[in-house]
């Protein structure tokens, strides 16, 4: 199957870009870093809340597409630990816009059989938000189709400190029943993160041409093959996605080896066995991991 089979083009760049992606060979898992939403609108003379209510915009985009692409999961850092340092209007309103999004979009998600899935410390939200995000994982929870993983309240090393405090809590109890020994090993530390079940990234995205990973899966993210575009997040297009997965098809991963790859193993037992230029928004650098 072409991948233009599965998704229409809207214009002569896509059906192009479309016609350079393998459908048969796309990421089990997309991450992205959505950054760039401020600087989107000043450039534009605009309020910050402007830049990111067009990040919404962009964001419903991305999921659509991924979604028709057949994606399996995909999973967008929408709120980090660091963000409460912001000034509180800004908080209070990413938090009203998040939950306005759940209200409005949470229908057509449930009817393209995607299943929504938060990461991140909940009982530091808000209440109101708690509970909407609480309903939205209940209402999706027997879709079949592509998981959506929000990062919200979220950080790297706040998801390790909290695997590790369950292991530890776990080989306490297990001590206290009599238990032997314990020696930890990585897929005991996989199972206690907030992403057990889930594929570790296949590729991370970046926008706004910023070279570091923020915090952001910190642990799952060891092999995962790292693009990097100067497109703000607003201007983060279709057309911008399809050609971050372009790119992706085109790296060779060796997880670390010599020659031809090896196929991709599952993430469990891999822990066991322990410039293109965008026309919308500047160039694109890949990072080769």
């Amino acid at each position: 199957m072409k991948a233009s089979d599965l998704l229409k083009p809207a214009n002569r760049e896509e059906a192009e870009l479309l016609e350079k992606l393998d459908a048969k060979r796309l990421p089990d898992h997309v991450a992205i870093i959505m950054d760039g939403n401020g600087r989107w609108a000043e450039r534009r003379h605009l309020p910050r809340i402007a830049g990111h209510r067009a990040g919404v915009k962009a964001a419903r985009g991305v999921i659509e597409t991924c979604a028709q692409l057949r994606v399996p999961c995909l999973t967008l850092y929408a709120f980090s630990l660091e963000n409460w340092r912001r000034p509180q209007t800004e908080v209070d309103f990413l938090m009203r816009l998040l939950r306005d999004y759940l209200k409005r979009e949470l229908p057509a998600i449930h009817k393209n059989n995607i299943r929504m899935v938060f990461i991140g410390r909940q009982a530091q939200l808000p209440e109101g938000v708690r509970k909407d995000i609480t309903e939205a994982m209940r209402f999706t929870e027997g879709n079949t189709g592509m998981k959506l993983v929000v990062a919200l309240n979220y950080g790297g090393r706040a998801e390790l400190t909290d695997a590790f405090n369950a292991l530890l809590a776990e080989v306490h109890e297990a001590r206290a029943n009599g238990g032997a020994s314990f020696r930890a090993h990585e897929g005991d530390i996989s199972r206690h993160l907030y992403t057990a079940g889930l594929p570790d990234p296949d590729l991370l995205i970046r926008t706004s041409g910023e070279m570091r990973v923020s915090n952001f899966l910190l642990w799952q993210i060891a092999y995962a093959e790292i693009y990097v575009t100067d497109a703000l997040w607003p201007d983060f297009s279709r057309a911008r996605l399809l050609e971050a997965l372009i790119e992706y098809q085109k790296r060779e991963r060796r997880y670390g080896g010599l020659g031809a790859p090896r196929a991709r193993a599952e993430s469990s037992s891999r822990a066991e066995t322990a410039g293109r230029e965008s026309r919308a928004g500047g160039t694109s650098r890949p990072v080769r991991g």
